[in-house]
């Protein structure tokens, strides 16, 4: 198995925690569900019968780490549709017209967004066939299929790549006996790859962290009639630790160049 090297920069990100409404919380790190969207838009991917989708994306094995500068909150307004909302701003339903500005209809609901600043993410993806990171790679360094701007969150966070993305082999990697502290959040998941005497599965259990159930593939309501990759999803969930960089007296997949560990995620279970 190969891996392709992802060093990625976004000023502003913001990777909800889906239960969190009036105050949006978010994640350290996007979730894996995130990373895949993203890949999918990368390379253009629109029907997910296609062969790059089922037997590219679905077979990745995903390592994601990162870290941010700061964390801010800000206030932002979400439209509110109902006739109640807009009676109360209003004061009757053929008005539109407040401090003499016409408005949308509806009303306004205060939201507190957290946004983290000046992230940086390392992302690493395994594969048996080199030709799918291969191709994941070509299109990072030139997104001409890509299906929207690129981004990993909202849709205003985008990406800048730090470097060009780099293709490992196994030389490049090691499993030794290294720790301390890494300064990265990493997510760490149930099952994950090492590399010891070829490659082998092995669980999280000796591993710090604050447990998640973490989204991954998921399926889209009536896809396969309208392709409409927004529509209402049914997500696959993995269980997965949120380590906060300390890791101590444990052996480690290595990237050797960057003295970095890696913890390829087993999403298909």
């Amino acid at each position: 198995m190969n891996l392709l090297r992802i060093k990625i920069y976004q000023p502003n990100a913001h990777y909800r925690l889906p239960f969190a409404y009036q105050r949006r919380h978010t994640y350290p790190l996007p979730p894996y569900s995130t990373v895949i969207g993203f890949l999918i838009n990368v390379l253009g991917i629109i029907n997910q019968n296609d062969d790059l989708y089922k037997n590219g994306i679905r077979k990745l094995k995903i390592s994601l780490a990162g870290r941010f500068d700061a964390k801010v909150t800000e206030m932002i307004w979400f439209r509110n549709l109902s006739k109640k909302a807009h009676l109360g701003r209003f004061g009757y339903i053929q008005n539109r017209e407040n401090n003499g500005h016409i408005e949308h209809p509806g009303g306004q609901s205060q939201m507190w967004i957290d946004v983290l600043n000046d992230v940086r993410l390392l992302l690493y993806l395994g594969h048996e066939n080199i030709e799918i990171l291969n191709e994941i790679k070509n299109a990072l360094e030139n997104p001409v299929n890509r299906l929207e701007v690129l981004h990993i969150g909202r849709a205003e966070d985008w990406i800048v790549l730090e470097e060009k993305p780099k293709i490992l082999e196994e030389k490049d990697l090691e499993y030794i006996r290294h720790g301390g502290n890494f300064k990265h959040f990493f997510w760490i998941p149930d099952t994950f790859y090492i590399l010891e005497n070829g490659w082998k599965q092995m669980n999280n259990s000796y591993f710090e962290g604050l447990l998640y159930n973490l989204p991954t593939f998921s399926k889209i309501e009536g896809y396969e009639s309208n392709f409409n990759r927004h529509g209402k999803r049914t997500f696959d969930y993995l269980r997965t630790k949120l380590n906060d960089g300390l890791i101590i007296g444990q052996k480690l997949l290595i990237d050797k160049e960057l003295n970095f560990p890696i913890f390829l995620g087993e999403l298909n279970g």
